[in-house]
């Protein structure tokens, strides 16, 4: 301690600074025990661990160990203040210097080995350092900081993929009794033993796993996990294929004829719409339904032989190839018929405004009559130009407007 001796504190002084000391070791020591508590320490004292788990299970080691000599030292010195304070109710001079050098000064000493070597010279090296009270504290404080960073770090992976890998072990299980009750067919086998490497990765070194941000990588996990669905998926599939295959394959070829009477329905449209619409560019109608049929065909081959799994996931596959086929024909449909209600829409507009025009008293103004005559000569030509018919009938509506605007002035 450098400069000049601080005076003895008075004794007021010292019951408050032994209060505030207690405090701070119940503290510590409550951290202490919740830190040695936490899961994440738990598995750090494990045997077996590998890898960088196993660097960090060191690294923790010697920072509890740490921890809990400064902590000891610490409380012999603070214990030391409190037996000398019970024993005099009334400290005279003598006693409040020793409860000040106590409380306040250098008193506790490190042994020579855990001063930190950057803290040493070479003449100081074998003697300790003395720390006082609320620097041992200072000095505990990044230590338990580290070491508590290390156990949630290993926590928050450890718990992320246990987490993971018990859904990928359920997933498991619930495809291997898909295969049970596809009755038979490929099972999980290799996901299981992929599995069994993975186990033995997160009890050995969860911490090789880990990203840089210190979460969990759970990629391999995901990948097994989207397999074993897949699977699962397929095989699933299969055993309702097996239940009602028949069933199926007659739902399957009614929803194909719809794809084929409504792609027909197109077609019609379409032809229609070329008649009476003129086009830019005329998309084509579907034509699916016979690559459908075809398909559907193939798939009693299959069945034939009592190979249930592939077929049934090429029955998946075609049902949902069928619906897709079937949305777009009934869009193609709406398309073609849309064209055709976008013309009717605007002769109904025209014949209102006229009627409009009429009310107006405008029927035989000259202008008014050529923009009508001009819209009714496009909408009513075959193939009908929806574009300069649109212009057409909305020049005419803003001259009717402009009229009617002028007749309320």
């Amino acid at each position: 301690m450098s400069g000049a001796a601080r005076p003895p504190l008075t004794r007021d002084e010292v019951d408050g600074a032994l209060r505030r000391l207690r405090d701070d070791r119940e503290r510590i020591g409550a951290a202490l025990a919740e830190l040695e508590a936490h899961p994440g320490h738990a598995l750090l004292e494990g045997a077996g661990l590998t890898g960088e788990t196993a660097r960090r299970q060191g690294e923790l080691r010697s920072r509890t160990a740490a921890l809990w000599s400064l902590f000891d030292l610490y409380g012999r010195v603070l214990g030391d203040a409190e037996r000398l304070r019970a024993r005099h109710p009334r400290p005279g001079q003598a006693q409040l210097a020793e409860l000040t050098r106590l409380l306040t000064g250098p008193s506790v000493e490190l042994p020579a080995p855990q001063v930190p070597l950057e803290r040493r010279t070479l003449l100081s090296a074998p003697a300790g350092e003395r720390l006082t009270l609320d620097g041992a504290v200072a000095r505990m404080n990044p230590l338990f900081e580290e070491a508590a960073r290390i156990v949630a770090g290993v926590d928050a992976v450890w718990s992320a993929l246990l987490s993971r890998f018990d859904e990928v072990e359920r997933a498991c299980a619930a495809a291997r009794a898909a295969a049970r009750a596809a009755g038979g067919g490929p099972g999980p086998d290799r996901v299981e033993r992929e599995l069994a490497a993975v186990r033995e990765t997160i009890r050995a070194d969860p911490l090789s796993r880990a990203r840089a941000d210190g979460t969990a990588a759970v990629t391999r996990l995901d990948a097994l996990d989207a397999d074993l669905r897949e699977l699962r998926r397929r095989l699933e599939e299969a055993a309702r294929l097996r239940a009602g295959h028949a069933e199926r394959l007659a739902r399957l070829r009614d929803a194909v004829g719809r794809v084929r009477r409504t792609e027909e329905q197109a077609r019609r449209a379409r032809a229609d719409a070329l008649a009476k619409i003129s086009f830019a560019a005329v998309p084509a109608a579907p034509d699916t339904a016979p690559a459908l049929a075809d398909r559907l065909a193939e798939l009693d081959a299959l069945r034939a032989g009592g190979r249930w799994e592939e077929p049934a996931a090429r029955l998946a596959d075609l049902d949902a190839a069928v619906q897709t086929a079937l949305a777009r024909a009934r869009e193609a449909v709406d398309i073609f018929t849309g064209l055709l209600d976008r013309r009717e829409e605007l002769r109904g507009r025209l014949d209102a405004y006229r009627a409009k025009a009429a009310r107006l008293g405008h029927l035989e103004d000259d202008e008014l009559t050529a923009l009508y005559e001009r819209a009714r000569a496009l909408l009513w030509t075959s193939p009908c130009d929806l574009r300069g018919a649109t212009a057409a009938l909305s020049a005419y509506q803003q001259a009717v407007s402009a009229r009617a605007k002028g007749s309320r002035r």
